[in-house]
């Protein structure tokens, strides 16, 4: 590869597994931007050079070949340096979301295990007290502090070279946790495969969209502690792309982003765009650099969808996957996105080169176009299960490899799927997962509380939002607000209860399970999917 070509597929089968992108960049066009944070430019040669510090310190430190390293923090740079020096040392990155309470993060922590915690300086308060609650913590280290605990000088303490460390395709990269029905979340073990498997045989195709340039410039603001912020660095790193790193999502600092760095590429979720496209001055920007704004997590209001094409004049390109297959399986191409509006602009897409898909009943027999049932699919990018849960694995994966998404939809005469509803009861509010299994354990505690159901509703800004339908005590009286801030002491802000509805008793069927469509029912009126 030289300076100004793109990746051949040669190039990308140099690169099997992540430790494998600096060295191949490093090589090929060392004085190249990698990472940009906060005024900080860090060149494909320094990023080799600071990730063989890292896997040099975690080896020195007597981190062992497949040990759970944690992150908890928003964006930085220095996070995807200890990203990818994990990878070159065999360990697995653990990381966490910032905005988790300190007993989700301790629960977390102490399932992932592990001797060390990086830690973002905005949550080093929240840590403490989740380390509080381990018998054995790990050590901290600060990613922004000084002394032999903050991450620069603990990195660049140890020698420069290449570890040098034997790992394979099939070795655990990533282990990102996903919240489950149960209420407690699952690990899910990402190989550097599944990660680049994927992306590698997408590079044969014919898909503009998916094209990266030495010219193009990624902005990374989605969380790290999602796949869709970790996923979307690494394909960035992987093409050598220039990767523009913001703290956090900041709809006002988005547009500055796009006109002062060259934004070429960004991902983001529907109800973040709505944000950057309602700003004031969104319809000055210069968007000439721009060219496919990526979307997904959640569907996307057709009426927004047209107001987005009409400001930024890109390319637009759904993206549908999940934490369990690293990101997109399925897009929508940008040749579908009409400002008018058709039928395709309601599919979730086609499947990714490689990856195969088909609707299937509850008995497992596959279903003809436009039935609708549970969506199944296969390929390199399924992940390799469940940290310490063989059973979740299985009842997530069949002996031959198809994995049962939990979500319902349909597939038409052409290929294109439809989500139609979720066979789970997950909500998806701002881009977020949000189980209600979890949200009701906190709900639960209130002493005023005898029973609740937590549904999602509709919600203009954030798709759905959280709401809990409570039947109480008898002689307690409604109030709405102390429950509310009762389920916030307990549970992230983002998962807890946007608003509580009052009920003498909860439906149930004849077999005692709740009726949450029946509940759900008032809420999606008029609307022909149960999914804003």
């Amino acid at each position: 590869m030289s300076a100004d070509t793109c990746l051949t597929p040669e190039d990308f089968d140099a690169m099997p597994t992540l430790g494998d992108i600096p060295r191949f960049h490093a090589n090929e066009r060392p004085d190249a931007i990698a990472l940009s944070f906060e005024g900080r430019d860090t060149t494909f040669s320094e990023f080799d050079t600071h990730t063989n510090r890292v896997a040099n310190a975690l080896l020195a430190a007597g981190v062992r070949r497949g040990e759970r390293v944690a992150y908890v923090g928003k964006n930085s740079d220095h996070y995807f340096e200890l990203l990818f020096g994990v990878a070159k040392m065999g360990g697995v990155t653990l990381p966490i979301g910032w905005r988790l309470a300190p007993s989700e993060m301790a629960y977390i922590l102490g399932d992932g295990g592990g001797s060390t915690v990086f830690v973002g300086p905005e949550v080093a308060d929240q840590v403490v007290k989740a380390l509080e609650e381990l018998d054995t913590p790990p050590r901290m280290i600060f990613m922004e502090g000084m002394g032999a605990d903050g991450f620069v000088n603990w990195r660049d303490s140890q020698s420069d070279t290449d570890p040098e460390v034997d790992v394979s395709q099939k070795d655990v990269a990533l282990q990102l946790y996903t919240s489950g029905t149960t209420g407690r979340p699952k690990g899910a073990m990402l190989s550097h495969d599944n990660l680049l498997g994927g992306r590698r045989e997408a590079a044969d195709m014919d898909l503009p969209w998916n094209q990266w340039g030495p010219d193009d410039v990624s902005l990374v603001a989605m969380p790290v502690g999602h796949i869709g912020g970790t996923g979307w660095g690494i394909v960035g790193l992987y093409n050598g792309a220039k990767g523009v790193v913001a703290r956090e999502f900041d709809p006002f600092k988005v547009l500055d982003y796009i006109a002062n760095d060259g934004i070429s590429k960004m991902f983001m979720v529907p109800a973040a765009l709505q944000i950057v496209v309602r700003q004031p001055n969104a319809r000055s920007v210069d968007y000439s650099r721009l060219k496919y704004i990526l979307y997904g997590a959640s569907p996307i209001p057709l009426d927004l969808l047209r107001e987005c094409m009409e400001v930024f004049e890109c390319g637009f390109c759904q993206q549908y996957g999940m934490t369990e297959t690293c990101g997109t399986i399925i897009y929508l191409p940008p040749e579908d996105h009409d400002p008018e509006g058709n039928q395709r602009m309601r599919a979730a897409g086609i499947p990714m080169p490689g990856v195969e898909i088909r609707i299937e009943d509850k008995d497992g027999n596959i279903l003809p176009a436009h039935e609708v049932g549970e969506f199944v699919t296969r390929s390199r990018a399924n992940m390799t299960g469940y940290w310490n849960l063989e059973e979740a694995t299985r009842k997530t994966i069949s002996d031959d490899g198809w994995l049962h998404t939990g979500d319902a939809g349909y597939l038409d005469e052409d290929g294109y799927l439809y989500i139609h509803d979720r066979v789970k009861d997950m909500i998806i509010s701002g881009g977020e997962n949000i189980y209600p299994a979890e949200v009701e354990n906190a709900v639960y505690g209130h002493p005023a509380v005898a029973e609740v159901a937590v549904i999602g509703i509709p919600d203009e800004k954030w798709g759905e939002a959280v709401k809990a339908v409570v039947a109480l005590k008898p002689g307690e009286e409604a109030d709405p607000d102390a429950i509310l801030a009762f389920a916030r002491s307990r549970i992230a802000a983002f998962k807890a209860p946007k608003s509580v509805d009052f009920v003498d008793i909860l439906p149930r069927n004849a077999s005692g399970k709740i009726l949450k469509r029946q509940l759900r029912e008032p809420y999606w009126g008029g609307k022909d999917r149960a999914v804003n």
